[in-house]
Protein backbone atom coordinates (compact mmCIF):
# COMPACT_ATOMS: atom_id res chain seq x y z
CA UNK A 1 0.00 0.00 0.00
CA UNK A 2 1.41 3.37 -1.05
CA UNK A 3 0.95 6.18 1.47
CA UNK A 4 1.13 9.66 -0.04
CA UNK A 5 3.22 10.04 -3.19
CA UNK A 6 0.08 10.54 -5.31
CA UNK A 7 1.67 13.11 -7.61
CA UNK A 8 4.80 11.01 -8.05
CA UNK A 9 2.77 7.90 -8.78
CA UNK A 10 0.63 9.79 -11.29
CA UNK A 11 3.76 11.00 -13.11
CA UNK A 12 5.11 7.45 -13.34
CA UNK A 13 1.82 6.22 -14.80
CA UNK A 14 1.69 9.14 -17.24
CA UNK A 15 5.15 8.15 -18.47
CA UNK A 16 3.92 4.58 -18.91
CA UNK A 17 0.92 5.72 -20.96
CA UNK A 18 2.99 7.96 -23.22
CA UNK A 19 3.03 7.15 -26.92
CA UNK A 20 6.80 7.58 -26.93
CA UNK A 21 9.69 6.05 -25.04
CA UNK A 22 10.33 7.83 -21.74
CA UNK A 23 13.40 8.18 -19.53
CA UNK A 24 12.53 8.62 -15.83
CA UNK A 25 14.97 9.35 -13.00
CA UNK A 26 13.75 8.91 -9.42
CA UNK A 27 15.92 10.46 -6.73
CA UNK A 28 15.81 10.88 -2.97
CA UNK A 29 17.80 10.08 0.13
CA UNK A 30 18.40 6.61 1.53
CA UNK A 31 15.33 4.91 3.08
CA UNK A 32 12.89 7.36 1.49
CA UNK A 33 10.92 4.72 -0.43
CA UNK A 34 12.05 5.11 -4.05
CA UNK A 35 12.22 1.41 -4.87
CA UNK A 36 8.96 0.68 -3.03
CA UNK A 37 7.11 3.39 -4.95
CA UNK A 38 8.27 2.11 -8.34
CA UNK A 39 7.57 -1.53 -7.54
CA UNK A 40 4.13 -0.85 -6.10
CA UNK A 41 3.14 1.46 -8.96
CA UNK A 42 3.88 -1.24 -11.53
CA UNK A 43 2.70 -4.14 -9.35
CA UNK A 44 6.22 -5.62 -9.40
CA UNK A 45 5.89 -6.38 -13.13
CA UNK A 46 8.84 -5.28 -15.25
CA UNK A 47 10.18 -6.35 -18.61
CA UNK A 48 13.59 -6.13 -16.96
CA UNK A 49 14.79 -5.12 -13.54
CA UNK A 50 18.21 -5.01 -11.99
CA UNK A 51 19.90 -3.52 -8.95
CA UNK A 52 23.52 -2.45 -8.75
CA UNK A 53 25.81 -3.79 -6.04
CA UNK A 54 27.58 -1.56 -3.56
CA UNK A 55 31.38 -1.44 -3.62
CA UNK A 56 31.81 -4.13 -6.28
CA UNK A 57 34.08 -4.16 -9.32
CA UNK A 58 32.80 -4.11 -12.88
CA UNK A 59 33.38 -7.83 -13.34
CA UNK A 60 30.99 -8.68 -10.50
CA UNK A 61 28.46 -6.07 -11.65
CA UNK A 62 28.38 -7.61 -15.14
CA UNK A 63 27.95 -11.11 -13.74
CA UNK A 64 24.94 -9.95 -11.72
CA UNK A 65 23.52 -8.12 -14.75
CA UNK A 66 23.59 -11.44 -16.64
CA UNK A 67 21.75 -13.15 -13.76
CA UNK A 68 19.05 -10.46 -13.91
CA UNK A 69 18.57 -11.11 -17.64
CA UNK A 70 18.16 -14.81 -16.94
CA UNK A 71 15.70 -14.19 -14.09
CA UNK A 72 13.60 -11.97 -16.33
CA UNK A 73 13.23 -14.70 -18.96
CA UNK A 74 16.25 -14.67 -21.25
CA UNK A 75 16.88 -18.32 -22.07
CA UNK A 76 20.58 -18.17 -22.75
CA UNK A 77 22.97 -15.40 -21.83
CA UNK A 78 26.73 -15.13 -21.65
CA UNK A 79 28.57 -12.90 -19.22
CA UNK A 80 28.88 -9.49 -20.92
CA UNK A 81 32.37 -8.36 -21.85
CA UNK A 82 31.67 -4.78 -20.81
CA UNK A 83 28.73 -2.42 -20.28
CA UNK A 84 28.28 -1.79 -23.98
CA UNK A 85 27.90 -5.53 -24.43
CA UNK A 86 25.56 -5.76 -21.43
CA UNK A 87 23.16 -3.17 -22.83
CA UNK A 88 23.37 -4.87 -26.25
CA UNK A 89 22.19 -8.10 -24.62
CA UNK A 90 19.39 -6.18 -22.92
CA UNK A 91 18.27 -4.70 -26.25
CA UNK A 92 18.27 -8.18 -27.82
CA UNK A 93 16.14 -9.44 -24.94
CA UNK A 94 13.64 -6.60 -25.29
CA UNK A 95 13.43 -7.17 -29.06
CA UNK A 96 12.07 -10.63 -28.42
CA UNK A 97 9.24 -9.50 -26.14
CA UNK A 98 5.59 -9.07 -27.20
CA UNK A 99 4.26 -5.70 -28.35
CA UNK A 100 3.40 -3.15 -25.66
CA UNK A 101 5.19 -0.81 -23.26
CA UNK A 102 8.25 -2.43 -21.71
CA UNK A 103 9.30 -1.13 -18.31
CA UNK A 104 13.05 -1.35 -17.67
CA UNK A 105 13.86 -0.60 -14.02
CA UNK A 106 17.49 -0.21 -12.96
CA UNK A 107 17.83 0.38 -9.22
CA UNK A 108 20.92 1.71 -7.43
CA UNK A 109 22.30 2.79 -10.79
CA UNK A 110 25.23 4.82 -9.33
CA UNK A 111 26.71 1.68 -7.80
CA UNK A 112 27.12 0.16 -11.28
CA UNK A 113 29.55 2.88 -12.31
CA UNK A 114 32.81 1.41 -11.05
CA UNK A 115 36.06 3.24 -11.91
CA UNK A 116 37.05 3.02 -15.61
CA UNK A 117 33.93 1.01 -16.44
CA UNK A 118 32.56 3.32 -19.20
CA UNK A 119 29.14 2.71 -17.70
CA UNK A 120 27.79 6.20 -18.40
CA UNK A 121 28.85 6.02 -22.05
CA UNK A 122 27.17 2.64 -22.41
CA UNK A 123 23.96 3.95 -20.83
CA UNK A 124 24.05 6.91 -23.24
CA UNK A 125 24.42 4.55 -26.19
CA UNK A 126 21.56 2.32 -25.00
CA UNK A 127 19.15 5.24 -24.66
CA UNK A 128 20.18 7.23 -27.74
CA UNK A 129 20.88 4.33 -30.07
CA UNK A 130 18.11 1.99 -29.03
CA UNK A 131 15.42 3.01 -26.55
CA UNK A 132 14.67 6.55 -27.79
CA UNK A 133 14.41 5.26 -31.37
CA UNK A 134 11.42 3.15 -30.32
CA UNK A 135 8.08 4.08 -28.80
CA UNK A 136 7.65 1.26 -26.31
CA UNK A 137 10.44 1.64 -23.72
CA UNK A 138 9.99 3.14 -20.26
CA UNK A 139 13.45 3.35 -18.69
CA UNK A 140 13.40 4.09 -14.96
CA UNK A 141 16.66 4.70 -13.13
CA UNK A 142 16.92 5.11 -9.39
CA UNK A 143 19.54 5.47 -6.69
CA UNK A 144 20.19 6.97 -3.28
CA UNK A 145 23.39 8.64 -4.49
CA UNK A 146 21.51 11.68 -5.75
CA UNK A 147 24.76 13.60 -6.28
CA UNK A 148 25.92 10.98 -8.82
CA UNK A 149 22.65 11.18 -10.79
CA UNK A 150 22.72 14.99 -10.80
CA UNK A 151 26.32 15.09 -12.01
CA UNK A 152 26.31 12.21 -14.50
CA UNK A 153 22.74 12.29 -15.80
CA UNK A 154 21.03 15.64 -15.20
CA UNK A 155 24.18 17.70 -15.89
CA UNK A 156 25.74 15.37 -18.39
CA UNK A 157 27.50 17.30 -21.16
CA UNK A 158 27.58 14.36 -23.54
CA UNK A 159 24.99 12.00 -24.95
CA UNK A 160 22.70 12.13 -21.91
CA UNK A 161 22.35 15.90 -21.99
CA UNK A 162 18.67 16.80 -21.58
CA UNK A 163 17.61 13.21 -22.25
CA UNK A 164 15.71 12.57 -18.99
CA UNK A 165 12.02 13.21 -19.69
CA UNK A 166 10.77 12.96 -16.09
CA UNK A 167 12.60 13.90 -12.90
CA UNK A 168 10.84 12.63 -9.79
CA UNK A 169 12.29 13.58 -6.41
CA UNK A 170 10.95 11.94 -3.25
CA UNK A 171 11.08 14.25 -0.25
CA UNK A 172 10.51 13.10 3.35
CA UNK A 173 6.91 12.63 4.46
CA UNK A 174 4.96 15.50 5.98
CA UNK A 175 3.28 15.08 9.38
CA UNK A 176 0.01 14.22 7.63
CA UNK A 177 1.68 11.53 5.54
CA UNK A 178 3.34 10.13 8.69
CA UNK A 179 -0.08 9.98 10.31
CA UNK A 180 -1.47 8.06 7.34
CA UNK A 181 1.52 5.74 7.41
CA UNK A 182 1.14 5.16 11.16
CA UNK A 183 -2.50 4.19 10.61
CA UNK A 184 -1.52 1.81 7.82
CA UNK A 185 0.90 0.15 10.28
CA UNK A 186 -1.82 -0.01 12.96
CA UNK A 187 0.17 2.19 15.34
CA UNK A 188 -1.91 3.64 18.16
CA UNK A 189 -0.47 7.16 18.30
CA UNK A 190 -2.00 10.60 18.63
CA UNK A 191 -0.83 13.73 16.84
CA UNK A 192 1.38 14.89 19.69
CA UNK A 193 3.21 11.56 19.63
CA UNK A 194 3.53 11.80 15.85
CA UNK A 195 5.07 15.24 16.31
CA UNK A 196 7.50 13.92 18.92
CA UNK A 197 8.54 11.09 16.65
CA UNK A 198 8.85 13.45 13.68
CA UNK A 199 11.15 15.75 15.64
CA UNK A 200 13.46 12.76 16.14
CA UNK A 201 13.28 10.89 12.82
CA UNK A 202 11.81 13.32 10.34
CA UNK A 203 9.60 11.94 7.61
CA UNK A 204 11.70 8.99 6.47
CA UNK A 205 9.26 6.09 5.87
CA UNK A 206 11.76 3.33 6.66
CA UNK A 207 12.44 4.77 10.12
CA UNK A 208 8.71 4.83 10.82
CA UNK A 209 8.37 1.23 9.65
CA UNK A 210 10.62 0.16 12.55
CA UNK A 211 8.23 1.40 15.24
CA UNK A 212 6.83 -1.36 17.44
CA UNK A 213 3.10 -0.81 18.04
CA UNK A 214 3.36 -2.57 21.41
CA UNK A 215 5.71 0.13 22.76
CA UNK A 216 5.28 3.82 23.51
CA UNK A 217 7.05 6.40 21.35
CA UNK A 218 9.67 6.97 24.06
CA UNK A 219 10.28 3.23 24.36
CA UNK A 220 10.59 2.95 20.58
CA UNK A 221 13.16 5.74 20.47
CA UNK A 222 15.18 4.02 23.19
CA UNK A 223 15.00 0.70 21.35
CA UNK A 224 16.00 2.16 17.98
CA UNK A 225 18.62 4.72 18.99
CA UNK A 226 19.98 4.03 22.46
CA UNK A 227 19.92 0.24 22.68
CA UNK A 228 23.40 -1.01 21.82
CA UNK A 229 21.81 -3.17 19.09
CA UNK A 230 19.32 -0.50 18.01
CA UNK A 231 18.63 -0.56 14.28
CA UNK A 232 19.22 3.18 13.93
CA UNK A 233 22.06 3.62 16.39
CA UNK A 234 24.68 3.50 13.62
CA UNK A 235 22.52 4.93 10.86
CA UNK A 236 24.45 8.20 10.67
CA UNK A 237 27.60 6.85 9.03
CA UNK A 238 25.67 4.43 6.84
CA UNK A 239 23.38 7.23 5.69
CA UNK A 240 26.05 9.64 4.47
CA UNK A 241 28.37 6.96 3.09
CA UNK A 242 25.54 5.50 1.01
CA UNK A 243 24.64 8.88 -0.47
CA UNK A 244 28.10 10.24 -1.22
CA UNK A 245 31.12 8.31 -2.46
CA UNK A 246 33.48 10.58 -0.55
CA UNK A 247 31.32 11.36 2.46
CA UNK A 248 33.89 13.20 4.61
CA UNK A 249 33.45 16.70 3.04
CA UNK A 250 29.68 16.37 3.39
CA UNK A 251 29.88 15.26 6.99
CA UNK A 252 32.24 18.14 7.79
CA UNK A 253 29.76 20.67 6.41
CA UNK A 254 26.81 19.07 8.17
CA UNK A 255 28.71 18.94 11.46
CA UNK A 256 29.54 22.65 11.19
CA UNK A 257 25.93 23.57 10.37
CA UNK A 258 24.67 21.42 13.24
CA UNK A 259 26.07 23.91 15.71
CA UNK A 260 24.30 26.94 14.25
CA UNK A 261 20.56 27.25 14.68
CA UNK A 262 20.00 29.83 11.92
CA UNK A 263 22.68 28.44 9.64
CA UNK A 264 25.95 29.78 8.22
CA UNK A 265 27.11 31.73 5.22
CA UNK A 266 29.56 30.25 2.76
CA UNK A 267 32.30 32.47 4.19
CA UNK A 268 31.57 31.22 7.72
CA UNK A 269 31.68 27.61 6.51
CA UNK A 270 35.05 28.11 4.83
CA UNK A 271 36.48 29.24 8.18
CA UNK A 272 35.58 25.88 9.76
CA UNK A 273 38.12 23.04 10.13
CA UNK A 274 38.12 20.53 7.29
CA UNK A 275 36.16 22.72 4.85
CA UNK A 276 37.99 24.16 1.85
CA UNK A 277 37.06 27.15 -0.30
CA UNK A 278 37.42 25.21 -3.54
CA UNK A 279 34.66 24.48 -6.00
CA UNK A 280 34.05 21.27 -4.09
CA UNK A 281 32.15 23.20 -1.41
CA UNK A 282 29.64 24.41 -4.00
CA UNK A 283 28.98 20.83 -5.08
CA UNK A 284 28.72 19.64 -1.49
CA UNK A 285 26.15 22.30 -0.61
CA UNK A 286 24.12 21.61 -3.75
CA UNK A 287 24.14 17.86 -3.09
CA UNK A 288 23.07 18.29 0.53
CA UNK A 289 20.23 20.56 -0.58
CA UNK A 290 19.16 18.09 -3.27
CA UNK A 291 18.98 15.37 -0.61
CA UNK A 292 16.84 17.53 1.74
CA UNK A 293 19.49 17.81 4.46
CA UNK A 294 19.92 21.56 4.27
CA UNK A 295 18.00 24.55 2.99
CA UNK A 296 19.32 27.76 1.45
CA UNK A 297 17.71 31.09 2.13
CA UNK A 298 18.60 34.76 1.70
CA UNK A 299 19.08 37.33 4.41
CA UNK A 300 16.67 40.26 4.64
CA UNK A 301 17.78 43.84 4.32
CA UNK A 302 21.06 43.03 2.59
CA UNK A 303 21.62 44.87 -0.68
CA UNK A 304 23.99 42.27 -2.03
CA UNK A 305 22.11 39.11 -1.42
CA UNK A 306 23.85 36.74 0.97
CA UNK A 307 22.69 33.22 1.59
CA UNK A 308 22.53 31.14 4.73
CA UNK A 309 22.75 27.37 4.66
CA UNK A 310 20.73 25.74 7.44
CA UNK A 311 20.72 22.10 8.52
CA UNK A 312 17.08 20.94 8.61
CA UNK A 313 17.38 17.15 8.79
CA UNK A 314 15.76 16.11 12.05
CA UNK A 315 17.57 12.79 12.35
CA UNK A 316 21.03 14.32 11.86
CA UNK A 317 20.38 17.04 14.44
CA UNK A 318 19.01 14.47 16.90
CA UNK A 319 22.13 12.36 16.34
CA UNK A 320 24.46 15.29 17.12
CA UNK A 321 22.50 16.28 20.21
CA UNK A 322 21.87 12.94 21.87
CA UNK A 323 23.57 9.98 20.17
CA UNK A 324 27.03 11.07 19.06
CA UNK A 325 28.43 11.38 22.59
CA UNK A 326 25.79 9.41 24.46
CA UNK A 327 26.43 7.01 27.32
CA UNK A 328 26.24 3.63 25.58
CA UNK A 329 25.27 1.90 28.83
CA UNK A 330 22.04 3.87 29.35
CA UNK A 331 19.63 2.07 27.07
CA UNK A 332 16.64 3.89 28.59
CA UNK A 333 18.05 7.36 28.10
CA UNK A 334 15.07 8.81 26.24
CA UNK A 335 12.45 7.47 28.61
CA UNK A 336 14.39 8.71 31.65
CA UNK A 337 14.98 12.17 30.15
CA UNK A 338 11.31 13.21 29.99
CA UNK A 339 10.84 16.79 31.33
CA UNK A 340 14.57 17.36 31.77
CA UNK A 341 15.96 20.80 30.82
CA UNK A 342 18.14 19.45 27.98
CA UNK A 343 15.20 17.69 26.38
CA UNK A 344 12.85 20.66 26.85
CA UNK A 345 15.33 22.99 25.13
CA UNK A 346 15.77 20.50 22.28
CA UNK A 347 12.00 20.20 21.83
CA UNK A 348 11.70 23.95 21.36
CA UNK A 349 14.37 23.99 18.64
CA UNK A 350 13.05 20.85 16.97
CA UNK A 351 9.53 22.32 16.87
CA UNK A 352 10.90 25.34 15.02
CA UNK A 353 12.42 23.05 12.36
CA UNK A 354 9.16 21.15 11.97
CA UNK A 355 7.41 24.48 11.46
CA UNK A 356 9.79 25.42 8.65
CA UNK A 357 9.25 22.01 7.06
CA UNK A 358 5.50 22.70 7.09
CA UNK A 359 5.55 26.24 5.80
CA UNK A 360 2.98 25.39 3.12
CA UNK A 361 0.50 24.33 5.81
CA UNK A 362 1.21 27.52 7.78
CA UNK A 363 0.61 29.65 4.70
CA UNK A 364 -2.63 27.81 4.00
CA UNK A 365 -3.85 28.47 7.55
CA UNK A 366 -2.92 32.14 7.17
CA UNK A 367 -4.85 32.22 3.89
CA UNK A 368 -1.81 33.33 1.89
CA UNK A 369 -0.91 30.18 -0.05
CA UNK A 370 -1.50 32.06 -3.32
CA UNK A 371 0.59 35.08 -2.34
CA UNK A 372 4.26 35.24 -3.30
CA UNK A 373 6.48 35.29 -0.20
CA UNK A 374 9.94 34.48 1.13
CA UNK A 375 10.54 32.70 4.43
CA UNK A 376 13.55 33.05 6.70
CA UNK A 377 14.76 33.41 10.27
CA UNK A 378 16.05 36.83 11.30
CA UNK A 379 18.19 38.38 13.99
CA UNK A 380 19.98 41.60 14.88
CA UNK A 381 22.74 41.81 17.45
CA UNK A 382 22.41 44.19 20.35
CA UNK A 383 24.81 46.94 21.38
CA UNK A 384 25.27 49.42 24.23
CA UNK A 385 22.25 51.44 23.12
CA UNK A 386 19.76 48.80 21.95
CA UNK A 387 19.02 45.19 22.76
CA UNK A 388 19.17 42.56 20.05
CA UNK A 389 16.27 40.59 18.62
CA UNK A 390 15.78 37.18 17.07
CA UNK A 391 12.72 36.06 15.10
CA UNK A 392 12.04 32.37 14.61
CA UNK A 393 10.29 32.80 11.27
CA UNK A 394 9.56 35.74 9.00
CA UNK A 395 7.08 35.39 6.15
CA UNK A 396 7.83 38.35 3.92
CA UNK A 397 4.78 38.75 1.68
CA UNK A 398 4.19 40.51 -1.61
CA UNK A 399 0.92 42.02 -0.36
CA UNK A 400 2.72 44.55 1.86
CA UNK A 401 2.45 42.44 5.02
CA UNK A 402 5.17 40.64 6.95
CA UNK A 403 4.26 37.86 9.39
CA UNK A 404 6.46 37.77 12.50
CA UNK A 405 6.12 34.17 13.71
CA UNK A 406 6.98 33.06 17.23
CA UNK A 407 7.28 29.29 17.90
CA UNK A 408 6.49 27.97 21.37
CA UNK A 409 6.50 24.24 22.00
CA UNK A 410 4.07 23.25 24.74
CA UNK A 411 2.12 20.19 25.85
CA UNK A 412 -0.90 22.36 26.70
CA UNK A 413 -2.34 25.73 25.77
CA UNK A 414 0.33 28.40 25.93
CA UNK A 415 -0.25 31.52 28.04
CA UNK A 416 1.13 34.73 26.58
CA UNK A 417 2.61 36.65 29.51
CA UNK A 418 3.37 40.34 29.85
CA UNK A 419 7.00 39.55 29.15
CA UNK A 420 6.02 37.65 25.99
CA UNK A 421 3.90 40.59 24.88
CA UNK A 422 6.78 43.02 25.35
CA UNK A 423 9.18 40.66 23.63
CA UNK A 424 6.91 40.23 20.59
CA UNK A 425 6.44 43.96 20.21
CA UNK A 426 10.19 44.50 20.49
CA UNK A 427 10.87 41.92 17.78
CA UNK A 428 8.36 43.49 15.40
CA UNK A 429 9.71 46.99 16.01
CA UNK A 430 13.33 45.83 15.61
CA UNK A 431 12.56 44.10 12.34
CA UNK A 432 10.89 47.17 10.86
CA UNK A 433 13.71 49.45 12.05
CA UNK A 434 16.72 47.41 11.01
CA UNK A 435 15.34 45.79 7.84
CA UNK A 436 13.99 49.17 6.67
CA UNK A 437 10.77 47.40 5.74
CA UNK A 438 7.66 49.47 5.07
CA UNK A 439 5.36 46.50 5.36
CA UNK A 440 2.75 46.05 8.07
CA UNK A 441 3.91 43.53 10.74
CA UNK A 442 1.39 40.86 11.78
CA UNK A 443 2.31 38.76 14.81
CA UNK A 444 1.68 35.02 14.63
CA UNK A 445 2.02 32.49 17.46
CA UNK A 446 2.81 28.92 16.43
CA UNK A 447 2.16 26.53 19.32
CA UNK A 448 0.71 22.99 19.35
CA UNK A 449 -2.45 23.59 21.40
CA UNK A 450 -3.15 27.28 20.88
CA UNK A 451 -3.16 29.97 23.55
CA UNK A 452 -5.13 30.55 26.75
CA UNK A 453 -7.82 33.19 27.11
CA UNK A 454 -5.47 35.51 29.01
CA UNK A 455 -5.25 39.29 29.02
CA UNK A 456 -2.48 39.29 26.39
CA UNK A 457 -4.23 36.96 23.95
CA UNK A 458 -4.70 39.85 21.50
CA UNK A 459 -0.93 40.37 21.25
CA UNK A 460 -1.00 38.20 18.12
CA UNK A 461 -3.20 38.43 15.04
CA UNK A 462 -3.19 34.68 14.34
CA UNK A 463 -2.49 31.39 16.13
CA UNK A 464 -1.22 28.32 14.27
CA UNK A 465 -1.88 25.00 16.01
CA UNK A 466 -0.50 21.49 15.60
CA UNK A 467 -3.66 20.33 13.82
CA UNK A 468 -3.00 22.96 11.15
CA UNK A 469 0.24 21.14 10.32
CA UNK A 470 -1.81 18.09 9.38
CA UNK A 471 -3.78 19.90 6.68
Amino acid sequence: MIVGRKNEQRELLDAYKSEYSEFVAVTGRRRIGKTFLIRETFAYKFAFQHSGLANQKTKVQLQEFRKSLLKCGMKKCRVPEDWFDAFFLLSEFLDGMPAGKKVVFIDELPWMDAPKSDFVSALEHFWNGYASARKDILLIICGSATSWIVKNVFRNHGGLYNRVTHRIHLSPFSLKECELYAKSQHLSVNRHEILECYMVMGGVPYYWSLLNRECSISQNIDNLFFNRNGKLRNEYNELYNSLFRNAEPYMNVVLALGGKKMGMTREELIAQPGISSSGQLTRVLEDLENCDFIRKYSLAGVKRSKFLFQLIDNYTLFYYKFIQNSDATNESFWTSSINTPVRNVWQGLAFERVSFLHINQIKTTLGISGISSSVYAWQVKGNEETSGAQIDMVIDRADNVVNICEMKFSTDKYEITKQDDENLRHKAASFIEFSKSRKSPHLVMVTPYGITNGMYRFSVQKVIKLNDFFA
